[in-house]
């Protein structure tokens, strides 16, 4: 396993657990704040992961759609970039 898959599964980890603590929180009938403040830096270290997997994936696969001058495979490259990027705009 490289450093970075590491990181990003402890990263993924840590946030399981961030979860565990918000389900726990609901439980406990914490204040609503307290909870919506767990929850926004839950989405932001999701984020985060997300950001690194997109740049592994630029870094690698659409890279080497590139360098075979594939030109079918290169479109399609682009084409699940795009539909993930409209897909989040939704």
């Amino acid at each position: 396993m490289s450093d970075s898959t590491a990181a990003k599964i402890k990263r993924l980890n840590r946030i399981a657990g961030q979860v565990r603590g918000v389900a726990q929180m609901i439980e406990d009938d914490r204040y609503c704040i307290d909870i919506l403040h767990q929850i926004a830096a839950i989405r932001s270290a999701l984020a985060k992961v997300e950001s690194q997997v997109l740049k592994d994936h630029a870094a690698c696969c659409v890279a080497e759609a590139i360098a075979s001058g594939d030109e079918a495979e290169q479109k399609q490259k682009f084409s699940e970039l795009v539909d993930l990027l409209e897909g989040t705009r939704k």
